[in-house]
């Protein structure tokens, strides 16, 4: 029996995050990743920071984007964080904030926007409707099919083969234990310690638990008896042949699944919610392979040349598959589960560009049992009828 205070289950970008900052506040983190550290969801996005509210946020109604606006107060406190990241970990993450468009290419388009923009501003997000001469003006790259746009300073990108790393590498600085290739095959309370055994060593035995387990977070839950809604969501993205400098912002659109921006070796990486499939057994997701690739969304480069025309000329180095995870209200699944003692889950919502502040957040929550910002409408007690004892 190995013994520690809190173990942290997943090893990508939230994972390590919360282990860090627990070891800073003085916890003694054992932390266990069945593969290897960012090698899913944390690793393998485009690495947008996205404060505005996104397309999938907006695009069923002004209900769902009122409801998936409560998590600003998260985006505002992960702007900051991020401002400070490389500074706080003491290595480059690639963070880059040259502000952000979220493009219109028609009336409705632009309807769009002005909702959301009052939305965000009433929550105190920086961000301003422009209309198509100020948005060529700012960015004369774009194409003239560009009518508006939404701009926010405070966004950009950071690279998603850095941040884990970081994160992981300052946590083991403080004294968390770290350990891949460790598959988790059950936990379960004894009345006073959680007991997590695996595939291979020593029984854990642990104060608290932190799930952290992207698309698995279902799966782990349901170890300790316990159901999440947690929606599994395969994605694909692109990534062109460097050019000269072009694209300085992130690219986002208000009617259509695009995301792009350009690298600080001068790829233009694209996203934005395009999906790819899973792979299933009998009906069942296998979530351990890597989703496959849809035709439809390979092609994704041909709406990137509709907005920036010059991508039109760069070739395709790499389309790769990834996976995400969302709850149905698109809120963030974040804090203490309920009826299970010190088992806290983090997991939805943005987990990239929310993640430093879904990890910092946790850690206090564990720690102190309190909160800078409040938890009460990203609680897992929100779905407490999908659980009876």
């Amino acid at each position: 029996m190995e013994r520690t205070e809190v173990l942290v289950i997943g090893g990508g970008l939230l994972g390590c995050a919360v282990a860090y900052h627990l070891a800073r506040g003085g916890a003694g983190v054992h932390l266990i990743e069945k593969d290897q550290l960012n090698r899913h969801a944390s690793g393998q996005n485009a690495g947008s920071l996205h404060f505005q509210l996104e397309y999938r946020m907006i695009q069923h109604g002004h209900a769902v984007a009122a409801r998936a606006a409560e998590a600003l107060p998260l985006h505002l406190d992960a702007m900051n964080s991020w401002a400070g990241l490389e500074d706080e970990l003491g290595e480059p993450c690639g963070v880059r904030r040259g502000g952000g468009l979220m493009l219109a290419e028609s009336p409705e388009d632009l309807a769009l926007l002005a909702h959301k923009t009052h939305l965000e501003h009433s929550h105190g997000l920086d961000v301003e409707l422009l209309d198509a001469r100020a948005t060529h003006e700012l960015a004369p790259y774009l194409s003239e099919r560009v009518v508006g746009a939404a701009w926010c300073p405070g966004e950009g990108k950071a690279d998603p083969r850095l941040v884990t790393h970081a994160y992981a590498r300052a946590a083991r600085r403080l004294g968390a234990r770290i350990e891949t290739g460790v598959r988790l095959t059950a936990l379960r309370h004894d009345g006073r310690h959680w007991l997590a055994d695996t595939a291979a060593g020593p029984r854990l035995s642990a104060r608290a638990v932190v799930v952290a387990a992207g698309v698995w977070t279902a799966e782990v839950a349901a170890m300790a008896d316990i159901r999440l809604p947690v929606v599994p969501v395969a994605l694909t993205m692109t990534v062109t042949a460097a050019t000269r400098p072009l694209v300085p912002h992130l690219v986002q659109h208000a009617g259509r699944r695009l995301s792009l921006k350009q690298s600080a070796e001068g790829n233009i990486l694209i996203g934005g919610g395009r999906a790819a499939k899973f792979v299933q057994h009998a009906g069942t997701l296998d979530l351990d392979a890597r989703p496959e690739l849809r035709l439809d969304s390979v092609f994704a480069g041909a709406d990137a040349a509709r907005v920036v025309p010059a991508v039109q000329r760069l070739p395709v180095l790499r389309v790769w598959s990834g996976a995400t995870s969302l709850a149905p209200d698109q809120l963030p699944l974040l804090g203490a589960v309920p009826r299970r003692p010190d088992l806290y889950v983090a997991t939805g919502g943005s987990g990239f560009t929310l993640g430093p502040t879904y990890s910092r957040l946790l850690a206090e929550q564990i720690l102190t049992g309190s909160t800078a910002l409040p938890l009460d409408d990203y609680s897992p007690a929100r779905f407490g009828a999908l659980n009876f004892v």
